[in-house]
């Protein structure tokens, strides 16, 4: 028989039959545990699941954390002011400081000696009431020294001495602003108090007139 074998057998009367002998079907022992299938799918199914959850986990892990967004606020203020101050040197319209006259011989025979001192006010007033300083600040010319920042004497042929600017005790420097005065204004008014004098320039101060003058500008705060 096509497909399997045959085994011989002897009938009683001596005949010989042959009876085909049944092959197994290939897939019947397979058929006989099913249960292991299932478990195998089982298995892998967990195992599948198992993965999954690993790379779930490790994806949130290293995932970014939102972070709460920071804000602020900025704030601005300012000042328009309606006009300028009225400006008077020693509350007069004048705007001149008259200097004492003194001999060649005070200053002696070295350069940066001084005489004759003069207190002087710049003096405010009819300024906005919201103004609360005005910064002096003195403006470049031909009559300030850029190295010394003192005054240079503009009469010709006169004296050798410049004039020196002081803020209280500090000297001012025309050419650079050091020691500038800031003039403090309340109820629209304000004064600065400032002191002229002569400073040398030479070992020996020759005699003469001396005349000189700076412009200034205010900034008003």
């Amino acid at each position: 028989m096509s497909g399997g074998t045959s085994e011989t057998q002897h009938t009683p009367d001596g005949s010989v039959a042959c009876r085909p002998r049944t092959m197994a079907h290939p897939h019947r022992n397979a058929n006989r545990h099913p249960s292991a299938l299932t478990r195998n799918h089982r298995k892998m199914n967990k195992s599948l699941l198992s993965t999954a959850l690993v790379a779930v986990i490790a994806a949130t892990a290293f995932a970014p954390t939102a972070q709460a967004a920071s804000s602020g606020t900025i704030s601005f203020t300012g000042k328009v002011l309606a006009d300028t101050c009225v400006i008077k040197i020693n509350n007069s319209a004048s705007n001149v400081v008259a200097l004492p006259t003194v001999m060649a011989a005070t200053f002696g025979s070295a350069a940066g000696n001084v005489a004759g001192a003069t207190n002087f006010t710049v003096d405010l007033s009819n300024c906005d009431t919201n103004t609360a300083s005005a910064n002096m600040a003195f403006t470049a010319g031909t009559s300030i020294d850029s190295t010394t920042g003192n005054l240079k004497n503009a009469t010709a042929g006169g004296s050798n001495v410049q004039i020196q600017l002081l803020n209280g005790t500090a000297a001012i420097n025309t050419s650079t602003q050091a020691n500038a005065p800031v003039i403090p204004i309340s109820g629209g008014v304000g004064s600065a108090s400032l002191t002229a004098q002569y400073i040398s320039t030479a070992t020996a101060t020759t005699a003469g007139l001396v005349t000189s003058s700076v412009g200034f500008t205010l900034t008003y705060m």
